[in-house]
C-alpha cells in the first residue's frame, strides 16, 4: 500500500496525511461518439450505441458518490455522457462553457478522409508548427490559453488559486469539496496539466491515455500551509465491460 493511503508522517518537513485533502477534482471524459455518419464527418456528434452503454455504466459506478458541485460540456457528446451519470444522482443539468473541447474547423457533411487528411498532416508538422492545430479551427495556443483561464477563474470562485511561488502549490479557502466535471480529453488533460503544474505542449491530447467514459481524480493534499493537486486516479475504466473500452 502507497504511503500516501494511510494516515502516518512521510517523515519530510511540511507534509502531511492525505487524509486531510483540500479538494478533489473529478474528471470525466464522454463516451463514444459518432464522430463519421455515412462515411460523413459529424460536428459536434452524439453518442454511438456503444457509447450510450458507456455512458449508462458510467452513471452506475458514480451513482455512489457525492458532489458539491456537477458541471458540464456544452458539447452533445458531454451532454449526452452526463444524462445518465444525472439521472442516478438526481441531479440537474449545468452547462459549463468553459470546458469545451477544441473548436474543430466546419467540415461537418464533408468527407472522412478530409479530416483523417488534416489530422495526418498536422502530425507531420514540426513541433513548434503545431501550436497552429487544425487549419480553419482553434488553434492550440488559443485552446490551452481558452482552458487554463477558465479553470484558474473557475477555481478562483471557490476559494481555490494558485500561490505566488515556482513550485505549483495551491491556497484552499475551504477544504472538503467534491467537484464533477464530465468533458472532453483535450479539455480534462488541460486541467490536470495546469493543477499539476505542467507547462503546455502543443500535444495535450497525447500526454494522458483517457479511454472513452473513463474518470481521473486530482486530489488537494496538504503541503505545509498550502495545498498540492495530487493525480489520484488516471483514466478508470474498471467500470466498463472490457470489450466495450474504447479510447
Amino acid at each position: 500500500m502507497s504511503p500516501l493511503s494511510t494516515p502516518q508522517p512521510y517523515g519530510l518537513v511540511g507534509m502531511a496525511p492525505r487524509y486531510d485533502q483540500g479538494v478533489e477534482i473529478v474528471l470525466v471524459r464522454h463516451a463514444q461518439p459518432e464522430w463519421v455518419r455515412n462515411g460523413l464527418n459529424v460536428v459536434n456528434p452524439p453518442l454511438t450505441e456503444l457509447g450510450h452503454r458507456q455512458a449508462a455504466a458510467l452513471g452506475d459506478v458514480l451513482a455512489g458518490e457525492h458532489f458539491d458541485e456537477i458541471y458540464v460540456s456544452p458539447l452533445t457528446r458531454a451532454r449526452q455522457t452526463a444524462e445518465p451519470v444525472l439521472a442516478r444522482l438526481g441531479r440537474d443539468e449545468v452547462v459549463a462553457p468553459w470546458v469545451e473541447e477544441i473548436r474543430d474547423p466546419g467540415w461537418h457533411g464533408t468527407p472522412a478522409e478530409r479530416a483523417e487528411q488534416a489530422y495526418r498532416e498536422m502530425r507531420e508538422q514540426p513541433v513548434e508548427h503545431r501550436w497552429m492545430g487544425l487549419e480553419g479551427g482553434e488553434s492550440v495556443r488559443d485552446f490551452t490559453d481558452r482552458i487554463r483561464l477558465g479553470a484558474t477563474m473557475f477555481l478562483a470562485e471557490r476559494g481555490v488559486e494558485r500561490s505566488d511561488h515556482e513550485l505549483p502549490v495551491w491556497k484552499v479557502a475551504e477544504p472538503g469539496d467534491r467537484i464533477l466535471l464530465i468533458a472532453h480529453a483535450g479539455t480534462n488533460s488541460v486541467v490536470m496539466c495546469h493543477l499539476l503544474g505542467l507547462e503546455p505542449t502543443p500535444w495535450e491530447w497525447d500526454r494522458f491515455v483517457l479511454g472513452h467514459a473513463s474518470i481521473s481524480r486530482l486530489e488537494a493534499i496538504p503541503v505545509h500551509r498550502q495545498h498540492t493537486f495530487s493525480l489520484a486516479k488516471l483514466s478508470e475504466t474498471e467500470h466498463l465491460d472490457p470489450a466495450e473500452r474504447t479510447r
